[in-house]
This record gives C-alpha cells, sequence and structure tokens, in this order.
C-alpha cells in the first residue's frame, strides 16, 4: 500500500481458508523477519484454543518468512506450505482479499501512515469478517449472527463504517 506522502507500507494478514475469516496482524514501512515472527506469535496466541484447527499454513516465498517464522507455527503442530515460485493463483484467497480490500476501501481514502492504514483495514476486516456476504459462504459472513427476515412494519437501521465509505444494514430490535 502506497501512502499519500509516497511511502510504501506493508501489512501482515492471514486468512482462515475455510471460514475466510481475516486476520489483519500489523504494518509497518520496514518489515522484518523478526517483526514478522513476532506477529505470528501474537496470531497464535489471539487465537487460543481455535489454533487447533489449522492443519496448514500457505505462505509465499518472501524472504521475510524464515525458519524461526515457520516453526512457530510448527511447534502448533501445523504445517508449513510454500507456494511455487511466481504463481499468484497458488494462494488465491489471499490475493482475492487484496484485491477487494483495495477496491472497497483503500483505493477511496488517502492513507497517511501506518497507524491510519492499520485502523483502516482493522474496521474493514471487521466489516468483511461480520457483515459483507460471501458467495463460498452461501451469501453469509465469516461470522455471521443469525439472519431475521424483516417485516414490513420493521426498522432498518444503517450504521457507517469508515466515515460512510462502507454502511451495514441491520434491523432495529
Amino acid at each position: 500500500m502506497d501512502t499519500v506522502l509516497l511511502q510504501r507500507i506493508y501489512v501482515f494478514f492471514v486468512i482462515e481458508h475455510a471460514t475466510r475469516r481475516v486476520h489483519v496482524l500489523g504494518a509497518t514501512k520496514h518489515p522484518t523477519a523478526a517483526w514478522i515472527t513476532q506477529h505470528a506469535r501474537n496470531l497464535l496466541i489471539d487465537l487460543e484454543d481455535r489454533s487447533r484447527r489449522f492443519r496448514f499454513l500457505i505462505r509465499d516465498r518472501d524472504t521475510k518468512f524464515t525458519a524461526p517464522f515457520d516453526a512457530v507455527f510448527t511447534a502448533a503442530g501445523i504445517d508449513v506450505m510454500r507456494t511455487p515460485p511466481q504463481s499468484p493463483q497458488a494462494n488465491a484467497i489471499a490475493e482475492r482479499w487484496i484485491g477487494t480490500a483495495r477496491r472497497e476501501c483503500t483505493d477511496r481514502l488517502l492513507i497517511v501512515s501506518e497507524r491510519h492504514l492499520t485502523s483502516v483495514l482493522t474496521s474493514y476486516a471487521e466489516h468483511f469478517n461480520t457483515h459483507r456476504p460471501h458467495r463460498s459462504l452461501g451469501q453469509h459472513p465469516p461470522d455471521s449472527p443469525p439472519v431475521v427476515t424483516p417485516t414490513p412494519g420493521s426498522t432498518v437501521r444503517r450504521t457507517r463504517i469508515l466515515g460512510g465509505l462502507i454502511n451495514e444494514y441491520r434491523n432495529a430490535a
């Protein structure tokens, strides 16, 4: 992601393949192997018992993904698999999320800093995980609450996300 001040910021995120749930782990101008490894540890701590559901981690061949990074997941019983060289289709779900986040969110905003980008992507990921429909999940979001069909007399409430860039609509209780 490039900022309005023409600085490049790198974002580290993870997607759960089965549920399509996105975790935005951090953003930095200068990613290092130690930074990535620490965020991987933080992810496993945040997931707690849910991390036992995961069998594989599919990652690209970036040099920042070092042996200590792989060891974090291997210690949790997760097999680390690298994508083949120059084949973005091998990790299509991650590539799709990048494109969706750009089209629906970051291409419509002027990002000024790492902190701003982290805040924007965290808000967008929450929307993505709790409200945005997914074709592969039967038009439900990954963390879908029970769907209540509106009646003719019901009231619908709008929630503005990111200052109105995205709107969510729900039945009023």
